[in-house]
Parts: structure tokens; sequence; C-alpha cells
């Protein structure tokens, strides 16, 4: 019920609802003075940055294209970390799981050749690199249930192992045996994801980390398995008292969360690179960790979130070339701005908490408003 009230709150003070827009415009006001600093013109740097994330859409969609297209990996990695957090644990191993779904699907491909057609063989390589990701999310998650082993080093240390399998791998039983070049053979055209615009690499994944992303908001709140899962977060010995067996859903919650990073490896494989490579998708597994605080660990926030960090990347891109300023320079102000909007959902947290104490100090936190404990009531006769 307190929490309930608090979000209430949350959205009936403007001040609270327009925060992480007002963030974000004081982080760039001060990325602007870190640029002046630097002797750079703040206003070509972030119209720079503008036309390498959206620019004109109307006139040429590569930018866009580029954004959205760099999203998709991210809003599948930033929904699964969404999960692990919602179950009470933390997932760190998003890197890894992305690296062994998009791997599973080119084992797959090694396997089944081109004997599939497109209509089989697109939803099987999706559906094996969501399980290539889940089972490398089930390990830490038993580990963490049965043995109480911390997940966050776990995942960090299944992270190393993964990058090691994929190099030997890559080294091995899956190198293109027509190059000395450490990557696998391309995948048969069958499996490809299609191109939405091209010649822009947006393909038709970004549907699929659309649907994803809405199948697990209503997964966890709108079915008895996501009850499960938010309640063993919010409290594992109330949840256990209710008879929810706790050690399952722990499982269950980084289970989904490494099928999600794998999916999005999966996407990543077949809708873009089309061959794995080694340093494939490099740098997302922890992004997406990012995007996910960004919005608000909320399945539904890591749609925007996602777009706007991408569109942070690519357009500093763009600005980098422009400006010419450093790649250091890029980073600290991309790192102003997750700064900025995360300060600004704790701080939404502590003015919606104040104000409700406030409320329910004057006697105005009953269901009904003319409850309040300073109300006075005609005696009963």
């Amino acid at each position: 019920m307190f929490q309930l009230r608090q979000k209430v709150v949350q959205r009936s003070d403007p001040l609270i609802v327009l925060a992480p827009v007002l963030a974000i415009l004081l982080a760039l006001v001060l990325g602007g003075i870190l640029l002046l600093l630097l002797g750079r013109d703040p206003i070509l740097a972030y119209r720079a940055m503008w036309d390498g994330a959206i620019g004109n859409p109307f006139e040429n969609t590569t930018s866009l294209a580029n954004t959205l297209t760099r999203a998709i990996p991210l809003m599948l990695v930033a929904t699964g970390i969404c999960v692990a957090f919602r179950g009470g644990v933390i997932n760190i191993g998003s890197e890894g799981q992305l690296f062994v779904g998009a791997l599973a699907v080119v084992a797959l491909s090694a396997y089944v050749g081109d004997s599939l057609p497109a209509l089989v063989y697109v939803p099987l390589s999706l559906v094996v690199g969501f399980a290539g990701g889940a089972i490398w999310g089930a390990i830490p998650g038993f580990l963490r249930a049965r043995f109480s082993v911390n997940e966050i080093l776990c995942t960090i240390m299944m992270n190393q192992i993964a990058i090691q399998l994929l190099n030997i791998m890559l080294s091995g039983p899956l190198r293109d045996p027509s190059t000395n070049v450490t990557q696998s053979a391309r995948l048969p055209e069958a499996v490809w994801l299609g191109r939405m615009l091209p010649p822009t690499r947006l393909h038709t994944g970004i549907f699929v980390a659309l649907i994803a992303t809405v199948v697990t908001w209503l997964l966890l709140w709108r079915t008895p398995i996501g009850y499960r899962i938010r309640a063993v977060g919010q409290n594992r010995e109330a949840s256990r008292y209710a008879g929810i067996s706790v050690p399952l859903y722990i499982i269950l919650a980084l289970t989904l969360s490494g099928g999600l990073a794998g999916l999005g490896g999966a996407v990543e494989l077949t809708g873009v690179s089309r061959r794995m490579v080694s340093g494939f998708a490099a740098g997302y597994g922890f992004s997406g960790i990012v995007v996910a605080i960004f919005g608000r660990l909320h399945p539904l926030g890591a749609i925007p979130s996602a777009l706007l960090f991408s569109a942070m990347v690519t357009g500093a891109e763009r600005m980098q070339r422009t400006v010419q300023v450093h790649y250091e320079t890029i980073i600290a102000i991309q790192g102003i701005v997750v700064l900025f909007a995360v300060s600004s959902s704790m701080w939404v947290q502590r003015r919606a908490a104040r104000r409700l104490a406030i409320d329910v100090s004057m006697g105005r936190s009953d269901d009904n408003p003319g409850s309040g404990a300073g109300d006075v009531r005609p005696a009963e006769a």
C-alpha cells in the first residue's frame, strides 16, 4: 500500500514527472561547459550529435536507422536486466550471455546449413539464441539458489568464460576454413533477418525486441509467475512464508534474464554482422545495464532508454569527427548524462517519500480524504 501511494504521489507531482528531462538538459549544459573549456563550440558539437543520431529523416534516414539498429540489442539486454532486478538478483553477465546466444546460432547454422526454409530457420535461430543465453544465465542462478554463491561475482566470471569459449570456437570448430581471420563462416541467407531500409542496416529484429519487451512486461505484471518473481525480489522471507519456492524463482529470474541477452546476441548476429567475429558486439552487455538503470529498471522503460542511449552513442561519433574532440571527452559527456539521469531517479523517489510522509503526518493518507486524524467527527448516538 505504501508503494502504491508513493507511485500516486510521483504521478501527481509535475516536478517529479519532468525530473528526467530536466536532468538530461542540465547534463547537456554541463557537457557544453566542458566543451567550452576545451576550446570547442558546444552548439556546433550538439548540432553534430543531433545530425549523427537523428538528422532529417525526411531527407536521409541513415542516421535514424543506425540509432534504431544499435538500440535493438540494448533493449533486449536491458529488459533482461530488469527481470533479474525484479527477482532480487543482479545480473552482470549479460555480455557473456549475449555471446553464448550468438554462438549457439552459429553452431546451429554450421550443423543445419541451408537445408531449412527461412520461415522455420529464423524463428528456430531466435529460440536457440534465447536458449543459449538462458542456460548461461541459469548456471549462476543455480549456484546462487543452491549454494548462496554471490551472483555478481559469478556472472562476472561467466563473462570471462564466455569470451574464452568464443575465442576457442572461432579458432577451431566454428572457424571459417576459407580465411585465416578469427571468424565464423557467413550465415546461410535463410537465417538472415530482413533489412527494412536498404542500404542501412536497420532490420526486422526491432519488432522482435519490441515484442519481447512487451511480453516481458506482461509476464512480470500480469501473470502469477511474474507476481512470484517480483514477490521474491521484494521480500524473500515473506515469499517463503507464503509458500513460494524462493530458489526456483531466483533461478528463473536469472534464466529469463540470460535468455533475453542471448536473444539480443542472436538478433544482432542474424540482422547486422551475419557472421561471428572476435570482439562481436563487445560492450552491449555492460551498456545494457546502464540502459536498464536509465529506464528505472522497468521493461517498458527500457524502450525509450535504449533509444536515447543509442542516439547518444551514434551521435557522439559524428560529434567527435565534427569538432575534433578526443573519444574520452565523448565518454565523459555520456557519463555526465547517465549520472544526472540516475541521480534524478533517486531524487524522485526521495521527494515522493518525503511528500507522502508529510501527507501522513497531516492526516491525509487514508483512502477517504475526509478520514484524516485531524477531522472532528460527531459522536455517534
